[in-house]
């Protein structure tokens, strides 16, 4: 039987495929946004961009043309934003809403592309999908320029880390592909850019609906000696947070328990790399062992790095639960129970301090409170001001306060454990995302105080001729003397009115500034000892009531 297969697998089969015409897999992956602005043509370009590098199926293609007719907005030509903006409201509104993703590959390197809305009332969309991304291609219509919401996508795409940028100068065509209003809006964004963090920026003028400059140099731009906006993705190397160098970092999203003998803790790798037998660390509560064993989806596996998903087993049994954070032994992180951050608003109502949340970093859960709101963003000088509120879609700088302090970094040096969301604790509503910029001390500094010398027989004296009053509040000693003062003037002058001669009167003035205190101290038994409470409802730690 087995020899009858194969001859008729040899009969029937056909030619053997010609390995040398299947194309090569893409050598790397980039995953990139498309923002700016309302109606400066993303999701056209996208459209465009799919349907040059030939990832249009021909069943979606016919879909395409049908859908152009309903619901086109460029006469009979091909509406390419309606390969990406599938939802109904979107089509008819002709805006994106939702973040749609699409995916393609050329012989050099596979994409995943997020088309982002660029509506204001859809800024928390945007933001999703710049949290993902590495290069972000920022749309600018020729005809307007930078506009406000081009500027507040700029700095949101720079907040949340991107470095590489495509500023893509849309719609050449309807400006006659004038090379005067490619170079004056270049210069517009170039003058923002001192306040962004980018470090590769590259200018590209086209036209998505006609596809100049997209896959192809266009005839219309003679001017422009730069790459097309394929070959800029195609050669973009963008800087990213993870360092070849990093640091192991694991938080733990479940505990994976299906009997007896196996306990493992699952989770993505936030950075560095694991193996079998290293020593690892289990934060927040110290608990140490070494790796046992790492599996990947397909089994065991000898080691595993940044991205991957994971279950580890451990040699000991360690506190270890959803929220906490594998990492190798040595590692300095901790949990910190105040942080500083930069957070997006997303919701109507206003932000102001002391507001109460859940706040979820990493794989943990915390309730927090926004300590203080320290500075909002002016969006159109990028400069911060004062606030004592902060309004949807604007930009703030705050304090939070977490209950159960999280394993955190700043941003900076971990994206998944530098980032966060707000949530509402009643409605369970996102409010806000958040980035941690600086992490806090978890609780105050006790300082040593300084040995106290003894006092001197004069500050004895000092001490006990002013009371107190003057010992609890230095500041009154002043006006304390004044008074003495002023009541000894008056004692001496009852003394002449009551026929006293002037060198008695003056005396018994004198022995009356000098008396009266200890006198009072004879008296009242507060004076003798200060920190007695004077008010039977006022008690002392340790006292009993």
């Amino acid at each position: 039987m087995d020899s009858l297969a194969r001859i008729a697998d040899a009969e029937f089969a056909g030619p053997a495929p010609d390995l040398a015409a299947i194309p090569a897999p893409a050598e790397s992956l980039l995953r990139f946004i498309t923002c700016g602005s309302v109606d400066d043509g993303k999701s056209t370009l996208i459209g465009r961009l799919l349907y040059d590098a030939n990832a249009v199926f021909d069943d979606q293609l016919e879909a395409l043309k049908r859908d152009s007719k309903k619901f086109g907005t460029t006469g009979d030509d091909l509406d390419f934003a309606l390969l990406v903006d599938g939802l109904s409201a979107e089509r008819e509104q002709g805006i994106t809403i939702d973040v749609a993703y699409r995916y393609f590959s050329t012989p050099k390197r596979a994409f995943i592309i997020a088309d982002t809305p660029g509506h204001e009332q859809y800024t928390r969309n945007m933001a999703t999908g710049a949290s993902s991304a590495e290069l972000a291609v920022i749309l600018v219509d020729a005809r307007k320029g930078i506009l406000p919401q081009t500027r507040r996508h700029s700095f949101i795409t720079s907040m949340l880390g991107v470095k590489s940028v495509i500023i893509a100068i849309n719609k050449m065509d309807l400006v006659g592909f004038d090379q005067a209003v490619f170079d004056r809006i270049v210069a517009e964004y170039k003058a923002i850019l001192p306040a962004l963090a980018f470090t590769d920026v590259s200018y590209i003028p086209l036209s998505a609906k006609n596809g100049d400059n997209i896959t192809s140099r266009s005839v219309h731009t003679p001017w422009y000696t730069g790459e097309t906006l394929l070959e800029r993705l195609e050669n973009a190397t963008p800087e990213t947070f993870e360092a070849d160098g990093a640091a192991f970092r694991m938080p733990v999203q479940w505990v994976n328990r299906p009997n007896l003998d196996f306990r493992g803790y699952c989770g993505t790798v936030a950075g560095g790399r694991i193996a079998k037998g290293d020593p690892v660390t289990a934060l927040p509560n110290g608990g140490t062992s070494r790796v046992k064993a790492v599996y990947g989806p397909a089994g065991e596996v000898t080691s595993a790095g940044a991205g991957e998903a994971i279950t580890v087993t451990l040699e000991d049994e360690v506190d270890l639960s959803r929220g906490d954070v594998l990492v190798i032994s040595g590692d300095r992180i901790a949990a910190h129970k105040l942080v500083k951050a930069e957070i997006l608003w997303m919701v109507d109502r206003p932000l102001i301090s002391g507001g109460r949340f859940v706040a979820r970093i990493g794989t943990a859960q915390t309730p927090a409170t926004v300590r203080s709101l320290d500075k909002a963003i002016d969006i159109h000088s990028y400069a911060p001001r004062d606030a004592n509120a902060l309004l949807m879609n604007e930009i703030g700088r705050v304090t939070l306060a977490f209950d159960r302090p999280p394993v955190t970094l700043p941003y900076t040096d971990n994206r998944d454990l530098g980032a966060f969301i707000l949530i509402d604790q009643l409605t369970n509503e996102t409010v806000a995302l958040g980035l941690v910029r600086e992490v806090g001390t978890d609780a105050p500094r006790i300082e040593t105080a300084a040995p106290v010398a003894e006092p001197t027989a004069m500050e004895r004296a000092k001490r006990a001729w002013f009371g107190a009053d003057v010992a609890a509040h230095p500041e009154r000693a002043a006006g304390i003397l004044r008074f003495r003062a002023l009541a000894s003037v008056l004692i001496a002058l009852l003394a002449l009115a009551l026929g006293l001669g002037w060198f008695a009167a003056i005396v018994l003035g004198l022995a009356d500034f000098a008396l009266r205190p200890l006198l009072r101290q004879a008296v009242d038994g507060t004076e003798r000892h200060p920190g007695a409470p004077s008010d039977p409802t006022t008690v002392r730690d340790g006292a009993g009531i």
